[in-house]
Protein backbone atom coordinates (compact mmCIF):
# COMPACT_ATOMS: atom_id res chain seq x y z
CA UNK A 1 0.00 0.00 0.00
CA UNK A 2 2.67 2.36 0.53
CA UNK A 3 3.53 2.53 -3.38
CA UNK A 4 0.19 3.89 -3.45
CA UNK A 5 0.34 6.14 -0.89
CA UNK A 6 3.66 7.74 -1.94
CA UNK A 7 2.02 8.21 -5.72
CA UNK A 8 -0.35 10.65 -4.42
CA UNK A 9 2.48 12.79 -1.86
CA UNK A 10 3.57 15.40 -4.81
CA UNK A 11 0.72 16.24 -6.46
CA UNK A 12 -1.60 18.07 -3.64
CA UNK A 13 -1.53 21.46 -5.63
CA UNK A 14 -3.34 19.74 -8.75
CA UNK A 15 -5.41 17.83 -7.15
CA UNK A 16 -6.69 21.07 -5.65
CA UNK A 17 -6.92 22.72 -9.14
CA UNK A 18 -8.77 19.82 -10.49
CA UNK A 19 -11.90 20.72 -8.15
CA UNK A 20 -12.03 23.85 -10.39
CA UNK A 21 -11.95 21.94 -13.83
CA UNK A 22 -15.40 21.83 -15.42
CA UNK A 23 -15.74 18.00 -15.55
CA UNK A 24 -15.64 18.58 -12.11
CA UNK A 25 -17.69 21.77 -11.23
CA UNK A 26 -20.14 21.34 -13.68
CA UNK A 27 -20.71 17.48 -13.22
CA UNK A 28 -19.07 15.33 -10.61
CA UNK A 29 -19.18 17.33 -7.47
CA UNK A 30 -22.88 18.66 -8.20
CA UNK A 31 -23.71 14.44 -8.48
CA UNK A 32 -22.04 13.69 -5.65
CA UNK A 33 -23.38 16.32 -3.55
CA UNK A 34 -26.73 15.29 -4.84
CA UNK A 35 -26.25 11.73 -3.37
CA UNK A 36 -25.23 12.89 -0.11
CA UNK A 37 -28.00 14.93 0.23
CA UNK A 38 -28.72 17.06 3.54
CA UNK A 39 -25.55 16.93 6.16
CA UNK A 40 -26.98 19.52 8.18
CA UNK A 41 -25.86 17.94 12.08
CA UNK A 42 -24.54 15.28 10.36
CA UNK A 43 -20.92 13.54 11.39
CA UNK A 44 -18.72 12.92 8.06
CA UNK A 45 -15.81 10.90 7.69
CA UNK A 46 -14.18 11.99 3.83
CA UNK A 47 -12.28 8.90 3.59
CA UNK A 48 -9.40 9.11 1.25
CA UNK A 49 -10.01 13.38 1.37
CA UNK A 50 -7.03 14.71 -0.50
CA UNK A 51 -6.16 18.19 -0.15
CA UNK A 52 -9.77 18.23 1.72
CA UNK A 53 -12.20 20.11 -1.26
CA UNK A 54 -14.80 17.84 -0.47
CA UNK A 55 -14.55 17.99 3.63
CA UNK A 56 -14.65 21.68 3.29
CA UNK A 57 -17.50 22.05 1.04
CA UNK A 58 -19.32 19.56 3.08
CA UNK A 59 -18.55 21.40 6.13
CA UNK A 60 -20.06 24.37 4.68
CA UNK A 61 -23.03 22.60 3.95
CA UNK A 62 -23.94 22.11 7.75
CA UNK A 63 -22.28 19.45 8.78
CA UNK A 64 -21.63 19.35 12.53
CA UNK A 65 -18.25 17.29 12.32
CA UNK A 66 -16.14 16.63 9.40
CA UNK A 67 -13.56 13.99 9.66
CA UNK A 68 -10.40 13.98 6.74
CA UNK A 69 -8.32 11.00 7.00
CA UNK A 70 -5.17 10.65 3.65
CA UNK A 71 -2.07 8.74 4.42
CA UNK A 72 -0.43 11.13 2.24
CA UNK A 73 1.66 13.24 3.98
CA UNK A 74 1.31 16.26 1.19
CA UNK A 75 -2.51 15.77 0.84
CA UNK A 76 -3.05 16.81 4.50
CA UNK A 77 -0.72 19.23 5.04
CA UNK A 78 -2.58 21.30 1.95
CA UNK A 79 -6.03 20.21 3.49
CA UNK A 80 -4.78 21.43 6.88
CA UNK A 81 -3.50 24.53 5.62
CA UNK A 82 -5.96 25.37 3.34
CA UNK A 83 -9.53 24.92 6.30
CA UNK A 84 -6.76 26.96 8.41
CA UNK A 85 -7.46 29.76 5.82
CA UNK A 86 -11.20 29.53 5.35
CA UNK A 87 -11.45 29.49 9.57
CA UNK A 88 -13.16 25.94 8.83
CA UNK A 89 -13.20 23.09 11.86
CA UNK A 90 -12.21 20.19 10.22
CA UNK A 91 -10.05 17.70 11.87
CA UNK A 92 -7.26 15.96 9.64
CA UNK A 93 -5.62 12.90 10.64
CA UNK A 94 -3.26 10.64 8.85
CA UNK A 95 -4.47 7.20 10.36
CA UNK A 96 -7.72 5.92 11.79
CA UNK A 97 -7.83 5.86 15.55
CA UNK A 98 -10.03 2.38 17.38
CA UNK A 99 -12.31 5.25 19.09
CA UNK A 100 -13.45 6.37 15.46
CA UNK A 101 -15.39 2.85 15.27
CA UNK A 102 -18.61 3.25 14.63
CA UNK A 103 -18.99 6.91 15.06
CA UNK A 104 -19.84 8.47 11.94
CA UNK A 105 -23.52 8.87 9.80
CA UNK A 106 -22.22 9.15 6.55
CA UNK A 107 -18.74 8.30 4.84
CA UNK A 108 -17.58 9.70 1.79
CA UNK A 109 -15.28 7.67 -0.61
CA UNK A 110 -14.17 9.57 -3.01
CA UNK A 111 -11.75 7.61 -5.65
CA UNK A 112 -10.71 5.40 -2.86
CA UNK A 113 -11.97 1.90 -4.13
CA UNK A 114 -10.19 2.33 -7.41
CA UNK A 115 -6.50 2.30 -5.79
CA UNK A 116 -6.77 -1.19 -4.06
CA UNK A 117 -4.47 -3.17 -6.16
CA UNK A 118 -5.93 -6.24 -5.25
CA UNK A 119 -9.33 -8.38 -3.72
CA UNK A 120 -7.81 -8.28 -0.14
CA UNK A 121 -7.14 -5.02 -0.08
CA UNK A 122 -10.73 -3.90 -1.71
CA UNK A 123 -11.68 -6.05 0.96
CA UNK A 124 -10.05 -4.57 3.65
CA UNK A 125 -11.12 -1.02 2.26
CA UNK A 126 -14.98 -1.59 2.54
CA UNK A 127 -14.77 -3.74 5.95
CA UNK A 128 -12.51 -0.21 6.84
CA UNK A 129 -15.15 2.11 6.08
CA UNK A 130 -18.11 0.19 7.45
CA UNK A 131 -16.43 -0.19 10.50
CA UNK A 132 -16.61 3.62 10.68
CA UNK A 133 -20.45 3.88 10.29
CA UNK A 134 -22.92 3.82 12.86
CA UNK A 135 -25.47 1.49 12.24
CA UNK A 136 -28.01 2.40 9.61
CA UNK A 137 -25.26 5.11 8.28
CA UNK A 138 -24.51 5.74 4.65
CA UNK A 139 -21.56 5.80 1.99
CA UNK A 140 -21.07 7.46 -0.96
CA UNK A 141 -17.85 6.14 -3.01
CA UNK A 142 -16.88 7.27 -5.99
CA UNK A 143 -15.29 4.46 -8.67
CA UNK A 144 -14.12 3.69 -12.30
CA UNK A 145 -17.04 3.51 -14.24
CA UNK A 146 -17.78 -0.15 -15.08
CA UNK A 147 -18.26 0.25 -18.69
CA UNK A 148 -15.53 3.48 -19.20
CA UNK A 149 -13.99 3.96 -22.53
CA UNK A 150 -10.82 2.56 -23.06
CA UNK A 151 -9.50 4.80 -25.81
CA UNK A 152 -6.68 6.21 -23.97
CA UNK A 153 -7.49 9.81 -25.33
CA UNK A 154 -11.18 9.57 -24.86
CA UNK A 155 -11.28 11.85 -21.68
CA UNK A 156 -8.47 14.10 -22.42
CA UNK A 157 -10.84 16.92 -23.61
CA UNK A 158 -11.64 16.83 -20.08
CA UNK A 159 -8.21 16.83 -18.40
CA UNK A 160 -6.86 13.23 -18.29
CA UNK A 161 -5.90 10.11 -20.05
CA UNK A 162 -7.14 6.69 -19.06
CA UNK A 163 -4.53 4.21 -20.30
CA UNK A 164 -4.91 0.41 -19.42
CA UNK A 165 -2.63 -2.72 -19.23
CA UNK A 166 -4.35 -4.29 -21.08
CA UNK A 167 -6.36 -2.57 -23.63
CA UNK A 168 -7.94 -5.56 -25.27
CA UNK A 169 -9.06 -6.66 -21.46
CA UNK A 170 -9.82 -3.22 -20.01
CA UNK A 171 -12.90 -4.05 -18.14
CA UNK A 172 -11.81 -7.22 -16.32
CA UNK A 173 -11.70 -7.58 -12.68
CA UNK A 174 -8.20 -5.98 -11.41
CA UNK A 175 -6.94 -4.74 -14.55
CA UNK A 176 -4.61 -1.66 -13.95
CA UNK A 177 -5.22 1.48 -15.41
CA UNK A 178 -2.85 4.21 -15.61
CA UNK A 179 -4.39 7.91 -14.90
CA UNK A 180 -2.57 10.86 -16.41
CA UNK A 181 -3.14 14.41 -16.02
CA UNK A 182 -3.13 16.73 -18.95
CA UNK A 183 -5.09 20.11 -18.64
CA UNK A 184 -3.54 23.23 -19.00
CA UNK A 185 -0.41 22.38 -18.93
CA UNK A 186 -0.91 20.65 -15.87
CA UNK A 187 1.65 17.07 -15.22
CA UNK A 188 1.17 14.06 -13.06
CA UNK A 189 -0.09 10.66 -13.19
CA UNK A 190 -1.05 7.93 -10.60
CA UNK A 191 -2.33 4.40 -11.01
CA UNK A 192 -5.45 2.55 -10.43
CA UNK A 193 -7.61 -0.72 -10.39
CA UNK A 194 -10.22 -1.22 -12.51
CA UNK A 195 -12.98 -3.11 -9.98
CA UNK A 196 -16.49 -4.07 -12.06
CA UNK A 197 -19.31 -3.41 -10.42
CA UNK A 198 -20.35 -7.17 -9.31
CA UNK A 199 -16.14 -7.16 -7.64
CA UNK A 200 -17.90 -3.60 -6.05
CA UNK A 201 -21.36 -5.15 -5.12
CA UNK A 202 -19.43 -8.22 -3.43
CA UNK A 203 -16.82 -6.52 -1.14
CA UNK A 204 -19.58 -3.79 0.09
CA UNK A 205 -21.95 -7.01 0.91
CA UNK A 206 -19.55 -8.82 2.60
CA UNK A 207 -18.52 -5.41 4.73
CA UNK A 208 -21.94 -5.87 5.80
CA UNK A 209 -23.57 -2.62 3.72
CA UNK A 210 -27.58 -3.07 1.80
CA UNK A 211 -29.33 -1.30 -0.43
CA UNK A 212 -26.44 -0.98 -2.82
CA UNK A 213 -26.78 1.40 -5.53
CA UNK A 214 -25.23 2.49 -8.79
CA UNK A 215 -25.70 6.11 -9.94
CA UNK A 216 -24.61 7.78 -12.91
CA UNK A 217 -23.25 11.61 -13.27
CA UNK A 218 -24.28 13.73 -14.89
CA UNK A 219 -28.08 13.99 -15.69
CA UNK A 220 -29.65 13.82 -11.94
CA UNK A 221 -27.46 17.01 -11.10
CA UNK A 222 -28.71 19.04 -13.85
CA UNK A 223 -32.10 19.02 -15.17
CA UNK A 224 -31.26 21.50 -17.92
CA UNK A 225 -28.32 19.65 -19.81
CA UNK A 226 -28.22 23.21 -21.83
CA UNK A 227 -26.71 24.71 -18.43
CA UNK A 228 -23.55 22.55 -18.80
CA UNK A 229 -20.77 23.61 -20.85
CA UNK A 230 -21.31 22.36 -24.78
CA UNK A 231 -17.89 20.69 -24.47
CA UNK A 232 -19.15 18.56 -21.83
CA UNK A 233 -21.98 16.86 -23.30
CA UNK A 234 -20.18 14.22 -24.74
CA UNK A 235 -18.95 12.62 -21.41
CA UNK A 236 -22.22 11.97 -20.21
CA UNK A 237 -22.52 9.63 -22.98
CA UNK A 238 -19.34 8.17 -21.79
CA UNK A 239 -18.35 8.81 -17.74
CA UNK A 240 -15.69 7.88 -16.26
CA UNK A 241 -16.44 7.17 -12.86
CA UNK A 242 -20.01 6.63 -11.14
CA UNK A 243 -21.36 6.83 -7.83
CA UNK A 244 -21.81 3.75 -5.64
CA UNK A 245 -24.23 4.41 -2.57
CA UNK A 246 -24.91 1.87 0.41
CA UNK A 247 -26.28 1.66 4.02
CA UNK A 248 -24.70 -0.21 6.55
CA UNK A 249 -26.88 -3.08 8.46
CA UNK A 250 -27.95 -2.44 11.89
CA UNK A 251 -26.92 -5.57 13.05
CA UNK A 252 -25.14 -8.67 11.35
CA UNK A 253 -27.92 -10.97 11.19
CA UNK A 254 -29.73 -8.13 8.97
CA UNK A 255 -26.57 -7.91 6.77
CA UNK A 256 -26.41 -11.77 6.38
CA UNK A 257 -30.51 -12.41 5.78
CA UNK A 258 -30.25 -9.51 2.84
CA UNK A 259 -27.71 -10.38 1.30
Amino acid sequence: MSDNIDQFDELAGLHEHMSQWPLRRYIEIPSVLEAIGDVDGLSILDFGCGTGAYSRILKERGALCVVGCDPAPGMLNYARRRAEKEALDISFISYLCANMKAQFDLVLASYVLPYAADKAELDSMCVEMAGLLRPGGRLVSLSTHPSYNPHPNHYEPYGFRLIADDPENPHLEGRRIRIEFCKEGEQGGVFAWHWPAPSLERALGQAGFLSLRLRELGPLAHAHIDQLPKELHPYLQSPHAIIIEGVLARDARHAERDR
